[in-house]
């Protein structure tokens, strides 16, 4: 009898098996294994290793990268053959290139920053890598993807070729804490900070200290939205960071923008964007503060034209999910009472524990406790670079809403 083609190349690969009944969530394609579903494993596994996830009658359902933790399988592969990881990898990233060719992202002379692979959205769990110009920055959030860092890079390389001067890893602080990784070049030049453009605005990132890979990619969409709605408004800006959304308001006629940060690195970063765009010394001014005690200090009820609330993920586990909510409940409260009746809240969560309902049913919350009539015009989300896989509905974790306030 032949050996089956899976086995002959990976063999001697070891098996998690999952319960019975916990098959579902795997046929129906999506890619996270949970230990709660699994009944056996294979002794011997070590996180990283690839593994074959097979149902409780034995069919075959994929295979993975392991890894010790609630998601304990990152699926690659549904199915029973699967390439080795260097071709499966050219394949996958050659898909996710050309969606960003469709998307009219890799072309575009006004932007030259954007994700190139969106993890599970892209056939990939557990990786990140975006562009920023001439620099693609690697994350991985998983140790399997991490050990192929250098196979990654490589084939990256192969496919980019002179549009890229550098490859950077910036993993150390998405892994686990028992896996001892270090940030730095993987290929090429050692650059760590370079000037990108957004639809024409100018941003400096610093892939090495920056959040993150160095800048908010996700919000590239919703940052082009407020300054359509900035033109002679007062705007704040709160946890401004890299000043994006300032810089875009202040380039869509914003007569006033105020942004707020506590980190005096975010508020430098921010005031230089901003003058990267144009001199707007007389319409832009930047303050390193708590911003629940800016609102409370430093605004007068229906002050704002416009307020930015784009926090820090709250919640980064199921455990922290409610302290997350009364904060964001609080913050945006306190958000709403300072914008002007016919103002307008941009509000949002990155936290992936705070579903998209639950994100809606806290604004309501909040708008009751400002005691404010709201409208929702825009329901917002990642940018399509971040594409969320149809089965695998974790890959949504930015969640926003535009509320015009009564």
């Amino acid at each position: 009898m032949a050996v089956p083609f899976y086995l002959s190349i990976f063999a001697p690969m070891k098996t998690v098996i999952l319960a019975k009944g916990k098959d579902g969530a795997i046929r129906r394609r999506n890619p996270w294994v949970f230990s709660g579903a699994i009944k056996r494993e294979e002794e011997g596994i070590e996180d990283g290793d690839l593994v074959t996830v097979a149902a409780s009658n034995g069919d075959c359902l994929g295979f993975g990268h392991y890894q010790a933790g609630g998601i304990r399988v990152r699926l690659l592969h549904f199915g029973e053959e699967l390439l080795p990881f260097a071709d499966l990898f050219r394949s996958r990233f050659t898909e996710a290139l050309a969606l960003r060719r469709q998307l009219g992202l890799a072309d575009d002379p006004l932007t030259n920053a954007y994700r190139l692979v969106h993890a599970a959205g892209d056939g990939l769990p557990g990786l990140i890598v975006d562009r920023y110009a001439s620099v693609v920055v690697i994350q991985c959030h998983g140790i399997g993807m991490y050990r192929e860092r250098a196979t990654i890079a490589r084939i990256i390389g192969e496919t980019l070729g002179d549009e890229i001067t550098t490859i950077y890893d910036k993993s150390a602080r998405t892994l686990p804490d028992r896996y001892p990784a270090e940030d730095g070049v993987l290929l090429g030049e050692a650059t760590t900070e370079v000037v990108v453009l957004e639809n024409g605005r100018r941003f400096r990132v610093n892939v090495a200290d920056g959040q993150k890979t160095g800048f908010f990619l996700d919000q590239r969409d919703n940052r082009w939205l407020l300054g359509s709605y900035a033109k002679d408004k007062r705007v704040l800006n709160t946890f401004c960071y890299t000043g994006g959304f300032s810089v875009y308001a202040l380039l869509g006629d914003a007569a006033q923008v105020q942004s707020v940060d506590l980190s005096s690195s975010a508020i430098e970063l921010t005031t230089d964007n901003v003058a990267r765009n144009g001199d707007f010394a007389d319409r832009h001014a930047a303050y390193a503060a708590d911003v629940m005690e800016w609102l409370k200090e430093n605004t007068e009820a229906n002050a704002y034209d416009i307020v930015v609330v784009d926090p820090p993920a709250f919640a980064k586990n199921k455990h922290k999910r409610h302290k997350a909510v009364q904060a964001y409940k609080r913050l945006n409260a306190r958000a709403m009472k300072a914008i002007k009746p016919g103002g307008l809240l941009f509000t949002f969560s990155c936290s992936r524990v705070v579903e998209r309902q639950l994100f809606y049913d806290t604004i309501v919350a909040a708008g009751l406790e400002a005691g404010r009539e709201c409208r929702v015009l825009h329901h917002l989300s990642q940018g399509p670079d971040h594409p969320v896989n149809l089965y695998h509905q974790e890959g949504e974790y930015l969640k926003g809403l535009v509320v015009r306030v009564g």
